[in-house]
Parts: C-alpha cells; sequence; structure tokens
C-alpha cells in the first residue's frame, strides 16, 4: 500500500503516438488535508475511493488505498466533494519495462499535461522519453488534490 511514483511536466504530444489507451477521468476531494486526501474517481465506467496518506520529504513515496465502488456511488459522492472537480484524459504510454500514465487536463487546467511513473523504490531507474520535461515530483500545486483549490489557468506564467 506504499505508492512510489515521480511526475513530470510533458514537453509535446509525441506520447500519444505510442499511448496503449485513452480514458476519461473525471475526479474530485472529500478532503485535502496535508495529513491525507479522500478522493472519489469516474475512469471510464468504474468508480474508486482512494485514500492517501502524507508524502514523504521529497514527494517520492506515501501510503495509497483505494478501492473500487460503483460508478453510481462516485456520482453520487462527487457533488459533496470540495471546490474544484477536476476533469482529464489519461493515455498509458509503455517506455522500456515501464509505463507513463499521461493526463491531459481540461477546464481549468487546460494546458497542464503532466506524465507520471510508478516506481518499485525510490532508486529504480528508468528510460526517459524524448517527450518528458521538467520533474515535478514534489511540488505541491501539481498535486491533483491542490489543482482544485489553485488551478493551472491561474498561476502566474
Amino acid at each position: 500500500m506504499l505508492e512510489i511514483e515521480r511526475k513530470f511536466l510533458v514537453l509535446s504530444s509525441a506520447y500519444r503516438e505510442k499511448a496503449t489507451s485513452k480514458e476519461r477521468i473525471v475526479q474530485g476531494f472529500l478532503n485535502t488535508h496535508p495529513e491525507r486526501t479522500v478522493r472519489v474517481r469516474i475512469k471510464g465506467d468504474k468508480g474508486f475511493l482512494t485514500v492517501k496518506g502524507k508524502s514523504n520529504t521529497a514527494g517520492t513515496s506515501r501510503f495509497e488505498w483505494e478501492k473500487e465502488i460503483a460508478v453510481q456511488e462516485a456520482e453520487a459522492l462527487l457533488p459533496f466533494c470540495e471546490k474544484g472537480i477536476i476533469a482529464k484524459f489519461r493515455y498509458e504510454v509503455a517506455v522500456g519495462s515501464h509505463v507513463f500514465e499521461v493526463d491531459e487536463f481540461e477546464g481549468d487546467n487546460e494546458g497542464l499535461v503532466v506524465a507520471e511513473i510508478e516506481l518499485s523504490s525510490e532508486t529504480e531507474s528508468f528510460k526517459k522519453p524524448d517527450w518528458l520535461g521538467k520533474e515535478v515530483t514534489g511540488e505541491v500545486k501539481y498535486y491533483n488534490s491542490q489543482l482544485g483549490k489553485n488551478p493551472y489557468k491561474s498561476w502566474k506564467k
């Protein structure tokens, strides 16, 4: 139940050519306390309830528990979420022996494209594709739980 992940900005749309899947995600947060977040997500025709703990200092690992729930239950919970429902398209892209999840955000976060990779250890090496940009692991403003409160369109460029 430990999630180890790194997050990067994306430089181009070249990942789309290699994507093995594309799915729309709508999600909200029932709780965005710094010590824990509780997320409701609809991904395709499935619902999920996820609890995440506080990240370590580097932002690379944290506790994560996820349970699949009926999509109707997720739809019923979304109105109870804090302000700032997030919508995005997620592409899965195999690179070497890993899979990057590339999120293209919509709405108030349109223009933001972020890639995440889950690892088995914090020191695990992985191949970096040409479209991968600056690492933003641990930068709180890129957390989905914060994008609802402080959307990308409101950032000073």
